[in-house]
């Protein structure tokens, strides 16, 4: 074996070790299993950006966003689960672990009233550290002198506010920038895309596998115990499944605020990786490439990935002529960044999983959906004479892998890709 294969070799090897199982990072970081409530600044860390190619620089971002950390977004989210502590109390049914959940949630609740679904101020925080690390990270595009950035939103605040922050640090880092900062229902049809009929019946289609994975995954029992003094009164009046994941949620979505309330320390180590795999089964059914709903969901963001071709049309030379340096930052949510992941394929993201016991070791959805979670197609130019336009794609500030061949490290042909996804398009509308 000759010295680089086995350095190749070597380096291989230290990855396999390095890699740690999701049940792994979990424990490390219990924060993990929040899933989509996953505060973008508690991921596991990130690694330094890969230089340019030499003679190349950015000069165009296309983006999409997702709001910051906000409180739950259905009043029964928190009232379904107060509501059952209350009545147990009432009856005299819950032990001291039990009064003192209760407690947590009465003392929580009063900061919910009127605030559903809305940004918090940690969520601001988090879109207020992305958009200065923009400006940090590509300051050819962002600190140009009166560089144009379009951006677009929602129509719902907690997106707008979030566009809002983000925009105020770009805008800090270069006072000549030009914004277009625009809220419309007429941008819903790719920014929020609803479900088309054809979608809806491959969601169906799974939904029995979903229902299945739930069931496997719940075991409540012991968390019964924890909570309540009499097991039969559990057996009579509580849906133990059901409650052990609503508690679970508003523990996951805690992260979501400046609180000293906490709800993790319920659970063991074991029935929060349960809990995870449970909703990593679920989003993987609804919004990744699941064989089990025909491989089709990720297409739910067909607009959006139109649009963001479409839009790199109006801007990225066919032939090397000059380009303002410029920036199309678009604003929404989760249910549109983890399906436009998964149909750009940014790294694992596309895989298609038949055996879903194992799906975590390939697909996990805290490395694609936190909270404001975003994708970054970064466009480069060479800085003279000719030369292809090259693109590296970002999830979540992190470099990843795209379908096509690259050309150095994570840097790829536009062309190339812009070829591959509207065929990409085209099979799908073809099937």
């Amino acid at each position: 074996m000759n010295r680089i294969a086995l350095i190749a070799l070597c380096l291989l090897c230290c990855n396999i070790v390095a890699a740690q199982t999701a049940q792994e990072e979990l424990k490390a970081n219990r924060y993990l299993s929040g899933s989509n409530y996953l505060d973008y600044d508690r991921q596991l860390a990130t690694e330094p950006l890969t230089p340019a190619p030499k003679g190349y620089e950015p000069f165009y971002m296309s983006h999409y966003g997702r709001h910051g950390s906000r409180w739950l977004i259905g009043e029964n989210d928190y009232q379904t689960p107060l509501s059952i502590l209350r009545d147990a109390h009432q009856a005299g049914k819950l032990t001291a672990e039990g009064e003192a959940v209760l407690k947590k949630l009465e003392d929580f609740h009063p900061t919910t009233i009127k605030r559903l679904g809305e940004l918090t101020t940690v969520g601001e925080r988090q879109h207020h550290g992305i958009g200065s690390r923009l400006a940090k990270n590509f300051p050819e595009i962002f600190k140009a002198k009166n560089v144009p950035i379009d951006a677009r939103s929602t129509v719902v605040i907690r997106c707008i506010l979030s566009m809002e922050a983000e925009c105020e640090e770009l805008a800090a880092a270069n006072p000549t920038a030009r914004f277009h900062n625009d809220v419309s229902e007429s941008f819903q049809y790719y920014l929020n895309q609803d479900w088309s009929d054809r979608l809806r019946r491959a969601s169906r289609k799974s939904r029995g596998v979903r229902n299945e994975y739930e069931r496997k995954y719940s075991h409540p029992e012991r968390l019964m115990k924890v909570l309540f003094n009499d097991q039969s009164y559990v057996y009579d009046n509580v849906r133990a499944s059901s409650l052990m994941r609503q508690l679970f949620e508003v523990a996951a979505n805690m992260q979501s605020h400046d609180t000293d309330i906490e709800l993790y320390s319920l659970f063991t180590d074991e029935e929060v990786y349960d809990q995870w795999r449970i909703r990593n089964v679920g989003w993987y059914l609804d919004y990744g490439a699941a064989p089990q709903s025909d491989g089709i969901m990720p297409f739910s963001q067909l607009n959006l990935l139109r649009n963001i071709i479409e839009t790199a049309d109006t801007i990225v030379p066919v032939s090397p002529s000059p380009v303002t340096p410029q920036a199309t930052l678009r604003f929404g949510h989760e249910v549109c960044v983890m399906p436009l992941a998964c149909l750009l394929e940014l790294g694992q993201c596309g895989a298609q999983v038949e055996n879903l016991d194992k799906l975590d070791e390939v697909w996990r959805n805290y490395r694609i959906f936190p909270m404001a979670c975003n994708i970054q197609l970064v466009f480069y130019r060479p800085k003279k004479g000719d030369g292809d336009i090259l693109v590296k794609a970002l999830l979540n500030e992190r470099e990843v892998t795209l379908p096509t061949q690259p050309v150095s490290g994570p840097y790829y042909r536009w062309a190339d890709l812009r070829q591959y996804y509207l065929d990409k398009i085209q099979k799908f509308n073809d099937r």
